[in-house]
């Protein structure tokens, strides 16, 4: 019985550590891919607030319809839209945002990236 308890006792004062190596491992994980991810970001915002800029001021489709047409993988790309503005921001939660606005005669343009 005592040999359960000492069993269940060093399992118990396991659990800290363990907990340590999995957030360092995921902290790991995070730096060696934050690259790639923004990356991945950036591209997938500009994008989505090109096409979805072009089909809902140059077409004149719902943004709504205008979000069916993203590519596989942009799930996470959320769109808003300006009505007065004439523009769509898409954004990748936490990572990226970019805007495109139609300009007359030119279509949908992205704004410029601050660096």
């Amino acid at each position: 019985m005592a040999k359960a308890r000492a069993t269940r006792a060093r399992k118990s004062r396991r659990w800290p550590w363990v907990m340590l190596f999995l957030l360092l491992v995921l902290l790991a994980l995070g730096w060696f891919f934050k690259v790639p991810a923004q990356g991945y970001a950036g591209v997938s915002t500009a994008y989505s607030a090109r096409v979805a800029c072009s089909c809902r001021f140059v077409a004149g489709r719902d943004l709504d319809d205008c979000a069916k047409d993203k590519l596989a993988g942009m799930e996470l790309v959320t769109l808003v839209e300006d009505v007065e503005a004439k523009s769509v921001t898409a954004r990748f939660p936490l990572i990226a945002s970019d805007t495109a606005a139609y300009r007359e005669g030119f279509g949908c343009v992205l704004e410029e990236w601050d660096d």
